[in-house]
């Protein structure tokens, strides 16, 4: 009995519920609203758009690459010898001015050497003015030998017409014959020794060339004794030390030319070419080997940036492109010249530029005809969203022809004039209404970024 009371008790609760919704049903039916139509128009959005115009463009190619010095100078020893004499700051690091004696050797046998040459130059030079005396004798003796000669064979003549009558015995005549012929061998002598003269002059002008080639090595090996720098420099390293023997071609010290420094920097091949074609000369000659004459080098704005430090710039040149592209990163290899990279040191804010620090180079040039650009954001998939005379949105195909620091550059697809939404319209439906706004400083922004203005 009580189970049978108990399922009464739920239907009544379930028909109850089945009730409670049906009216709250009946009642929301008769009180609900038919909708109205208003009077306002739908909201039409408003987007961003700028005008395309040719801009000036300055075109771009960045890269890093290592310093090194433009010149180094590595002393070694081109004769032997202890030395002498060191500079007390030749030390690795060190600064010093164009002039400064750096390093000596012992100079005492090359002074020797030198005293040894000059002396026999001084003899030579003797044997010739008494060569010149000797040959200004010998052409006297010469002039009187061929004299007395002249007088012998008038003798003999005589003494040979005075024998044909019988006047002269034939010794007589024998006797004159050996006299004449004597002259004659006296003057073929001096003659002979007058002939000599010039090979011996030749052989002593030799000796005096080659004592002369000495006396200049010894010099020459002086010279090498002692080590001057040839401009201000800054000490690489150094291997020799006070008193020590050293041997010819040793290594003493290496040093490089603060006066300027170079990078190469490796630069992706299409920045390059891009650069290259903004610089070609437009008449160059046929047939020219050197790349300096194909292209204007002074064109190109050069800036160097130390790696890892801020607000470090430098001015540089291009002065050319090493031979070959970088076997490993396939990259171009630009020389870049910074001239007097010590002026503006100030360490530790302003370090100073030197070996084997890591840099960045930014190379840029004005390309010769203004471009038409947009943010690159502007473009989708190939594509930009333009606004038509009807203030409707337009999908546009554009070809793109190079991409620089968030800026497209449009090879075809867009003419001046066109009014392209710089926003991302979602959904953007092609044909539907918009209310296009002019972005005025987008429009400047862009102008310095493509001008190469802003940082």
């Amino acid at each position: 009995m009580v189970a049978y009371l108990r399922s009464i008790r739920q239907v009544l609760m379930v028909l109850t519920g089945l009730l409670v919704g049906v009216g709250l049903f009946v009642l929301f039916v008769i009180n609900r609203q038919m909708p109205t139509h208003g009077d306002t128009a739908p909201e039409v959005p408003a987007f961003s758009v700028i005008e395309v115009q040719p801009l000036v463009f300055r075109l771009e190619a960045r890269g890093y690459g290592v310093v090194r010095p433009a010149e180094t100078l590595h002393a070694i020893a081109n004769v032997a010898g202890r030395v002498v004499e060191r500079h007390p700051n030749l030390e690795s690091g060190a600064i010093l001015p164009e002039g400064t004696l750096l390093l000596a050797l012992d100079p005492s046998r090359y002074r020797l050497a030198i005293a040894e040459a000059e002396a026999e130059l001084a003899s030579l030079a003797a044997e010739r003015a008494q060569l010149s005396v000797e040959e200004v004798n010998t052409q006297r003796l010469v002039e009187l030998e061929r004299e007395r000669m002249v007088l012998a064979e008038q003798e003999l003549s005589r003494i040979e017409r005075l024998f044909g009558t019988g006047a002269v015995s034939r010794s007589q005549l024998d006797e004159q014959r050996r006299a004449t012929l004597a002259h004659r061998y006296a003057a073929e002598s001096l003659e002979n020794q007058q002939r000599l003269i010039p090979s011996r002059r030749q052989r002593l002008d030799a000796q005096s060339d080659r004592a002369g080639t000495r006396l200049e090595q010894a010099r020459q090996d002086l010279e090498d004794t002692r080590f001057t720098a040839p401009y201000d420099l800054r000490i690489a390293d150094v291997e020799v030390e006070m008193h020590q023997h050293v041997t010819v071609g040793q290594r003493l010290f290496q040093a490089d030319n603060i006066d300027a420094a170079e990078v190469e920097a490796r630069i992706p091949l299409s920045m390059l070419r891009r650069l290259i074609a903004a610089v070609a000369h437009p008449e160059r000659q046929e047939g020219a080997l050197d790349i300096s004459e194909w292209l204007d080098f002074p064109a190109i704005r050069a800036k160097v940036f130390l790696v890892g430090v801020a607000d470090v710039e430098l001015s540089g040149r291009v002065i050319g492109v090493a031979s070959g592209l970088d076997p490993d990163t396939r990259t171009a290899r630009v020389v870049v010249m910074i001239d007097e990279p010590y002026r503006e040191a100030d360490p530790p804010k302003r370090p100073v530029l030197q070996r084997d620090m890591f840099v960045r180079v930014h190379l840029s040039a004005e390309n010769p005809e203004p471009l038409l650009v947009v943010p690159a954001s502007a473009v989708h998939q190939g594509e930009v969203y333009l606004v038509n005379a009807d203030d409707r949105l337009e999908h546009r195909k554009v070809e793109v022809a190079f991409e620089q620091r968030d800026l497209a550059v449009i090879r075809h697809g867009l003419a001046p004039g066109d009014l392209v939404i710089v926003d991302d319209p979602v959904p953007a439906l092609s044909g539907m209404q918009l209310a296009p706004r002019q972005a005025d400083g987008l429009a400047l922004l862009l102008q310095r970024i493509a001008a190469g203005e802003a940082p």
